[in-house]
């Protein structure tokens, strides 16, 4: 295999379809397609050199061992957090907004400007939109902020993660983050959450989580739950210092969806999205075999899914972090 000057490659499996050059590769935001087949992984992004998987191997052992190696490397959170933009379009038809009581705990009295962080395909920016609040959100994956522009022509869609927030200090009253703030790395993200805001200003946190204590739920759960190490702790989230201590409630509610959009909210979870094309397909054809057959669920074209939504909000106590 032919190096690179000042990057590192490895072979793409053959389970994959042929990459155009210079095309970014679905799921794996840190690497760039190349003629020949070839991961180009940015460097200082180490990823191991190999001669490419066993001809013999089936196709979802060279796709596991490739992504292991990759994972392995840059860690699966970089990996699983840009892999949305390969799957906007079901997050879009399949995510469920926030319950109204959310945002009423999530917001401070009298705010006006608010920043929807990870906004995604603007699920959350909608809600804040229809309240008349001067909203803006930031979103690093391009396939999102185009479905985010799409639904919301109306309002500011800026380029931009935790990390690095495009927007002047102190010029937003709250941030909310939802279905995102475990993708954070925090130690950066904090400083940065918190120059965006205003003195005294609130951070607020949100899950949506499938409540799995009706059964046909806790089934749904079975089939397409993650692997331990692609778990997130929703429970148990990190802010810190500047910020003061988190506050936590829960809120149970029921989201109605079609059985077309359940099967994209599955598609759309990360730990679908980046599996292999086989086991994406089987874990999906388990789910249309749960809709035809749970007795709770047979004749009805409609669902109620029950939800908690875990939200967490925090106030900067604070000086915020001077401008860089």
């Amino acid at each position: 295999m032919t190096e690179v000057p000042r990057r590192r490659v490895l072979q793409v499996p053959r389970a994959l379809s042929a990459p155009t050059p210079g095309k970014r590769v679905t799921g794996h935001p840190l690497c760039t397609a190349r003629a020949g087949r070839v991961l180009s992984v940015r460097p200082g992004k180490r990823a191991p050199v190999h001669a490419g998987p066993t001809p013999a191997r089936s196709a979802t052992w060279r796709y596991a061992r490739w992504q292991a190696h990759l994972v392995a490397d840059v860690g699966w959170r970089q990996v699983h957090a840009g892999s949305f933009g390969a799957a906007a379009a079901e997050y879009e038809r399949g995510r469920p907004t926030y319950p109204s009581q959310a945002l009423d705990w999530l917001l401070p009295t009298g705010v006006r400007r608010v920043l929807d962080l990870g906004a995604g395909t603007g699920k959350l920016t909608r809600q804040l939109h229809d309240r008349k609040l001067d909203v803006v959100a930031v979103e690093s994956l391009p396939q999102m902020r185009a479905e985010l522009a799409r639904v919301l022509p109306g309002v500011q869609v800026l380029a931009g993660t935790a990390e690095d927030v495009s927007l002047a200090d102190g010029s937003v009253e709250a941030v909310l983050v939802a279905q995102a703030w475990h993708w954070v790395d925090t130690d950066r993200g904090v400083p940065e959450v918190a120059r965006v805001l205003t003195q005294g200003g609130q951070l607020g946190l949100a899950w949506n989580e499938r409540d799995e204590r009706e059964n046909w739920v806790a089934e749904l759960g079975r089939i397409t739950r993650p692997r331990p190490e692609q778990k997130a702790d929703y429970d148990n989230p990190h802010v810190g210092e500047p910020f003061g201590p988190l506050e936590r409630t829960d809120i149970t509610w029921t989201h109605q969806l079609s059985r077309d959009a359940l099967l994209d909210m599955i598609a759309s979870r990360s730990y679908i999205i980046t599996a292999a094309p086989d086991e994406r397909a089987k874990v999906l054809r388990s789910v249309r075999t749960l809709l035809e057959t749970h007795p709770a669920l047979t004749g009805w074209d409609h669902l109620a899914l029950p939800y908690v939504t875990r939200c967490f909000r925090t106030r900067l106590t604070h000086p915020r972090v001077p401008a860089r």
